[in-house]
């Protein structure tokens, strides 16, 4: 190996600040690592540390102010490389795509504001998979440049160790793998040089070398240093420089080399992470949307009634949650105690943004006019679309023949018992709500029957549904759909029996490793009990119990008099483990093709039965006809030929990593024992996803109607009245809130079916028209002042 190849020296030390360890330990760690490296720098002048993890450095800056002056120093000297630029290094598959929008949103300001600088270098090296929108995310924050390792050569072929890795809308990042490891002890340095050296080649004649121990810390040694001084004097040993990776791909861009392009995901390693802790899959959804819907409802509040908007509330908020979503925690393979601790942030960010979310709706409905008959019921919407919905809520009324009216017209309206079962005035509707967009709507209970001539048909029978769209049949013995038939389309939606509880042995650890398909199957769910749980002018619900070992599913189906789709509610009550519960929907298509929805996007992937990670919905369909299958807790998916089955749990060990062979005699605590629940839609359709309301259906399921019953008084607002308008049904708003810096408002929006498309756009009183490429993310400023335009702006609202 000549001395004219170059191997770029990367100190640095993996922190995991949760793991096999609770967060207070992972504060010591990380304060122990930073003041050896300071101590590393000062003793060896060549030397030179990476460090990623906005929220590492404000431990450290609120515990050890004098350790965190010094690091300043450092950073200004340039021995000291901030990368990442992120709060944490999340999980790449699991957030939702304004989670990772907040990463940098956070993550980069903070090192402005303290450091003075913005992170070059994308960092997540230990992250189980990364998911196709990260190049366009990247890119949109100010980072050009990737550094990953998972998956590894074994699990992803790519073309090389840098390429330039492009997103679905063009976006590109020049991209690094580490290769082997970022973490070395003792003298492995060697070792780990002598095997980055052998790819080095007169194409590819510098590389990043990383050492330093890792995962609880630690950092380079002083033994590593030496070593690394000692093996440069060797000719043998390429040039050994210690670096960075701001330097190494300053270096390496400015040669103009040509790279490999990759237009893909980079997966699969540990596949049973998408799945593994699904209380925190869940909870971590439901934070997502209602972080996003605080936010719109207390700009809503702060246009209409002028009331401060709780910018640091939501800025703690938020970044607690991305904390929770670091790639040990959110991936389910940390330590039960630790999960403890994790639970009660999920707690306080619920308790503080539903808070917001009660007090602002309310200071709104103060200046809505609710006069009139009957109980008034506020219904907000935050989506930025108009949409038709199931609101069920419990009214102070004791009459069962209520009647709620929409702008004193009678609609379907089915009573119900509420939930309490002590005497008193109070009774469940439930009643199909039409809402504005990103608006509210006043509905109207009152103590009357109504003879109401309904548009549409709805038959509940002992083992079948029917509306006019859709006729729905449950085998009695198995519990299993037998039958979904499209009256609309004429079609069978599935071959064969459905929704099948499927019972997978899986004795892998908690990550799966080395498992990217899970197919032996060991049995299903039967011995089914079938009752008739509602029938009633809007929706019926036919209740399906089945069981399988100790373990009991409950499978409510419901079908509603005026909605296109097939809704399931789930309970489970899993007492098995070393096990994994998949429900398997066999699609009637020809030549399936697979889509998955990702942060901000949407992918599609061979039918070949690979476990794949997915966001909220995921698509299986032909040329003339699919099936998209929507939830609100789960991320794991298979699609293998044309059977799509949904990953509903797994019950490995806590924090088992393999090799570590389990003792049959030794007792264990196993994940995803007991109760949970969740919900899923089956929604048929003729033609394309893009063309029908996948994405639609799925940000509503997902973001529930704020509903309430209000006094009645007199206001000045109307009974019904929307804030905005997007005139293209596949751009979607996710953000409305208050800027950064000032008092401006920023609305963020995705186009959704990869086609560019011009939209114009209406909020509150400002109008504009922008042009998204496919599948772009844009990012706009509002200015609080009227006679400023509306500007586009990056995701870190430069």
């Amino acid at each position: 190996m000549s001395k004219k190849y170059t191997l770029h020296m990367i100190g640095n030390a993996h922190i995991d600040p949760v793991w096999l360890w609770k967060w207070d330990e992972g504060l010591v760690t990380t304060r122990a690592t930073f003041r050896s490296a300071i101590d590393r720098i000062e003793e060896y002048p060549e030397f030179i540390f990476t460090a990623s993890s906005a929220c590492l450095y404000k431990w450290v800056e609120e515990t050890d102010p004098e350790l965190f002056e010094r690091i300043r120093e450092k950073v200004k000297e340039g021995r000291w490389c901030i990368v990442g630029g992120w709060w944490i290094e999340p999980d790449c598959n699991i957030p939702g795509g304004e989670a990772l929008v907040r990463q940098g949103l956070y993550g980069q300001r903070y090192f402005l504001e303290k450091f003075g600088v913005k992170a070059k270098v994308g960092y997540n090296p230990d992250s189980f998979g990364h998911n196709w929108m990260i190049p366009q995310i990247l890119k949109k924050m100010g980072i050009n440049y990737y550094v990953f390792m998972r998956p590894g050569p074994h699990e992803k072929d790519l073309p090389g160790d840098i390429f330039w890795w492009e997103g679905p809308d063009g976006s590109r990042v020049l991209t690094y793998r580490i290769p082997f490891s970022y973490t070395t002890w003792g003298k492995e340095v060697e070792t780990q040089v002598r095997r980055v050296a052998e790819r080095l080649n007169d194409k590819i004649d510098t590389l990043m070398c990383f050492y330093g121990v890792g995962d609880h810390g630690g950092g380079p040694t002083k033994e590593n240093i030496e070593n690394i001084k000692e093996l440069n004097k060797r000719e043998d040993i390429p040039e050994l420089i210690f670096s960075s990776p701001d330097r190494f791909f300053e270096e390496i861009s400015s040669r103009n080399l040509e790279f490999p392009i990759v237009k893909d995901d980079l997966q699969h390693h540990a596949s049973g992470c998408y799945s593994a802790l699904s209380w925190i899959k869940k909870s971590n959804r439901k934070l997502e949307h209602l972080l996003l819907n605080g936010e719109k409802i207390a700009t809503l509040t702060s246009f209409i009634k002028g009331i401060p908007y709780p910018k640091e509330d939501f800025t703690s908020s938020w970044q607690n949650l991305l904390f929770t979503q670091f790639h040990d925690i959110l991936a389910g393979t940390s330590i039960p105690e630790a999960y403890e601790e994790i639970k009660a942030m999920h707690k306080a960010i619920e308790d503080t943004i539903s808070k917001i979310i009660v007090y602002s709706t309310q200071q709104i409905a103060n200046d809505i006019n609710t006069q009139g008959r009957g109980e008034p019921i506020v219904v907000f919407n935050m989506t930025s679309f108009e949409r038709s919905v199931p609101i069920e809520i419990e009214v102070p009324l004791r009459e069962e023949n209520l009647t709620v009216l929409e702008e004193n017209t009678p609609i379907a309206t089915q009573c119900s018992k509420p939930s309490a079962t002590t005497t008193g005035g109070r009774i469940r509707v439930t009643f199909i709500a039409k809402l504005p967009p990103y608006g509210y709507r006043v509905y109207r209970a009152v103590p009357e029957r109504y003879d109401i001539k309904f548009p549409h048909t709805l038959s509940v029978e002992e083992n079948s549904l029917e509306n006019d769209w859709f006729y729905l049949e449950i085998d009695p013995r198995s519990g299993y759909i037998k039958r979904l038939f499209d009256k609309e389309n004429n079609r069978e939606v599935f071959r064969g029996d459905s929704a099948i509880p499927v019972v997978i042995d899986d004795p892998s650890d908690t990550w799966s490793h080395d498992v990217f398909r899970f197919k032996d199957e060991i049995g299903r769910f039967t011995d089914a009990e079938i009752k008739v749980l509602e029938k009633g002018p809007v929706r019926g619900v036919l209740r399906v119990k089945s069981k399988f070992g100790n373990s009991t599913i409950i499978q409510d189906f419901i079908i509603y008099r005026d909605l296109k789709f097939v809704e399931v509610r789930v309970k489970v009550d899993w007492n098995e483990q070393l096990k994994m519960l998949k429900l398997k929907f066999p699609i009637n298509v020809e030549e399936p093709v697979a889509t998955y929805q990702i942060p901000y996007g949407f992918i599609t992937r061979p039918c070949d039965g690979e476990e794949e990670p997915g966001q909220e919905w995921v698509d299986v369909t032909d040329k003339n006809y699919g099936m998209s299958l929507i939830n609100d807790a789960k991320y794991s998916y298979d699609v293998e030929n044309n059977v799509l089955s949904l990953t509903v749990l797994r019950s490995p060990v806590y924090a088992h990593h393999k090799p570590r062979i389990l003792d049959p005699n030794e007792d264990y605590r196993y994940i995803d024992q007991k109760e949970q629940d969740f919900t899923y839609i089956i929604y048929p359709y003729s033609g394309s996803w893009k063309d029908n309301s996948t994405v639609k259906l799925a940000e509503s399921l997902n973001n529930p109607p704020i509903a309430f019953v209000e006094y009645k008084h007199s206001g000045s607002l109307p009974s019904e009245k929307s804030f905005i308008s997007v005139d293209r049904e596949n751009i979607i708003v996710t953000v409305i809130k208050e800027s950064e810096e000032g008092n401006d408002t920023i609305l963020r929006a995705y186009e959704t079916s990869g086609r560019e498309t011009t939209v114009n756009f209406r909020l509150f009183d400002r109008e504009w028209t922008s042009t998204f490429g496919p599948s772009e993310i844009k990012s706009f400023i509002i200015p609080e002042r009227k006679d400023l335009p509306v500007k586009e702006v990056n995701l870190l609202e430069e």
